[in-house]
């Protein structure tokens, strides 16, 4: 056991020897097997093993995204039920650790902490394609979108016209997205 954001971490086996729903500041921390928003819900492994914990597509939402990407690590409040343990909240979403870019984007993971995040709105985006386009509220220039950064930030998929918050650099070919977030994650992150 032990702490994550000054709440107490319980492993996923002293969970499923409870009953009912965990009080408000139990956390399970753990990475996403693997999520299907079309589906509408997906399975996380917690960190200290265990059975699988049911991730719905209304509690991801809930935390401000539309989709998750396979590895992520994402902090979860649980709760037991007849069919297994549910989150009932996310707490937290972290990128996924051992996420291969490709070598174009390479030079996007140096340090950005003084791009500012700039709000934006999702125009397409294909993950077949493997890329789409961004309109940014703070000009008219499309902002390309790469999936291999998306996944790099922890998502899976983007809907059009899903509300993001963006690091903009300049690309070969124009203005594309260093970084790709959920809406709210300038909140905490600006």
């Amino acid at each position: 056991m032990g702490k994550l954001e000054d709440a107490d971490v319980f492993s996923a086996a002293w969970i499923s020897d409870e009953l009912g729903v965990l009080s408000e500041d139990k956390i399970v921390t753990g990475q996403v097997k693997w999520f299907d928003a079309v589906k509408g819900f997906g399975f996380v492994i917690a960190d200290a093993g265990g059975p699988d914990i049911l991730l719905h597509a209304n509690v991801l939402r809930n935390f401000g995204q539309g989709s998750i990407a396979d590895g992520t690590l994402v902090g979860l409040k649980v709760q037991k039920t007849d069919r297994g343990l549910q989150a009932t909240e996310v707490v937290s979403v972290a990128p996924p650790t051992d996420v291969e870019t490709e070598t174009d984007l390479v030079e996007l993971s140096a340090d950005l902490g003084d791009v500012p995040l700039i709000p934006a709105r999702v125009k397409w985006f294909d993950t077949t394609k493997g890329f789409g386009f961004a309109n940014c509220y703070a000009g008219s220039e499309d902002v390309f979108l790469h999936v291999e950064v998306l996944r790099r930030c922890g998502l899976a998929d983007l809907q059009p016209g899903e509300a993001v918050c963006l690091r903009i650099v300049d690309g070969e070919r124009g203005k594309m997205a260093a970084e790709i977030h959920a809406w709210d994650y300038a909140l905490t992150h600006n």
